[in-house]
């Protein structure tokens, strides 16, 4: 299988690309980026890319499946337009070239409260990208939808980390839909997605993103 990667320096994205560089079902990894990768392999190709003017007759864009993991927050966003482009506008942008070039599997990191309707922004954003992408025409198209994520971020997020620290702490107690969802576990379960592909439009609830 030829991977897209989308978003491979990220908390969930570093996961995934360590992921898919180990298995041997996948011959090869492209993960465009904003800044080189420090990270080699033989079956990675990583092209630095400008997301506001994506390269879209590179021939790479053909895959058997995109994983897209960008995303970032409001605090390093400054914006709500700014945020906005980041967490839509980009991964619809990477959905539309892959699928002019034949790629026939989708798979993003979502969020649990993603709904086109709701009063929050941030989950407004996340379902109004949903919608777009059922779109698109994808053969496969696979939403995973994890609550607060867990894992060590390269920046500082204090508030998340004290809301990580309490959500540790209240682990056993609390609904399966509310606990802390591992980095790594999202990436495996998006990454299995992918190389299934199962037809249609599927959804990866919190709750089973938690171990």
């Amino acid at each position: 299988m030829k991977l897209l990667l989308a978003g491979a320096t990220g908390l969930v994205g570093s996961h995934l690309l360590r992921l898919a560089l180990a298995d041997a079902r996948i011959t090869q990894v492209i993960a465009p980026v904003r800044r080189p990768l420090s990270t080699t392999h033989p079956k990675l190709l990583a092209p630095v890319v400008d997301y506001d003017a994506l390269p879209e007759d590179a021939p790479w864009w053909q895959a058997d499946a995109v994983v897209c993991a960008l995303g970032t927050t409001m605090k390093a966003a400054g914006s709500q337009a700014a945020f906005r482009k980041v967490d839509h506008d980009y991964p619809l942008a990477v959905a539309r070239c892959a699928r002019a070039h034949g790629t026939p599997t989708y798979v993003l990191n979502s969020a649990s409260g993603a709904d086109a309707q709701s009063r929050f922004f941030y989950n407004r954003v996340k379902g109004e990208l949903e919608l777009a992408l059922a779109q698109r025409g994808f053969a496969s198209l696979t939403y995973a939808r994890p609550g607060l994520i867990g894992g060590e971020r390269r920046e500082s997020r204090p508030a998340e980390r004290a809301a990580l620290l309490a959500l540790t702490a209240l682990g056993p107690l609390l609904p399966r839909r509310w606990r802390i969802c591992p980095a790594q576990t999202i990436a495996r379960a998006m990454l299995e997605a992918a190389l299934q592909a199962r037809a249609g439009v599927h959804v990866l609830p919190a709750e089973t993103l938690i171990a």
